[in-house]
C-alpha cells in the first residue's frame, strides 16, 4: 500500500468528523413528518364488529382427536413423544406413529 493510500485512509474519517451530522437529522425529521402527515391523510374505517379468536384443546385416546362442531384445527400434539402429525378434513388430528396412547386437537374459531 502506498502512502497515498494510507493518507487516504486516515482522510476519510477526518472528514467524516467535520461534517455536521444535524443534515441527517433534519432528513430524518422532515421524512417523519411527511410520513405522519400521509397515514392521518389515509381513510380508517374499523369494522363495526370486532371478532375475538376462542381456541380449547380436545384430547382424545388413541391416534385420533377431533374438534367439535364450527371449529378447526390449528394444531396438534401426539403422546409418546411422536412429532409426526397430520390433519385431516381440517377438524381433525391423526397422530401417525404406530403405537399412541393419546392425541391432542388445538381447535379454534372467530367469535
Amino acid at each position: 500500500m502506498g502512502t497515498s493510500s494510507c493518507h487516504l485512509l486516515i482522510l476519510i474519517p477526518l472528514l467524516q468528523l467535520i461534517i455536521p451530522g444535524s443534515t441527517q437529522c433534519s432528513l430524518d425529521s422532515i421524512m417523519d413528518k411527511k410520513i405522519k402527515d400521509v397515514l392521518n391523510r389515509l381513510e380508517y374505517s374499523p369494522s363495526p364488529v370486532s371478532k375475538k379468536l376462542s381456541c380449547t384443546s380436545v384430547k382424545s385416546q388413541g391416534r385420533l382427536a377431533s374438534c367439535p362442531a364450527g371449529m378447526t384445527v390449528t394444531g396438534c400434539a401426539c403422546g409418546y413423544g411422536c412429532g409426526s402429525w397430520d390433519v385431516q378434513g381440517e377438524t381433525t388430528c391423526h397422530c401417525q406413529c404406530s403405537v399412541m396412547d393419546w392425541t391432542t386437537a388445538r381447535c379454534c374459531y372467530l367469535a
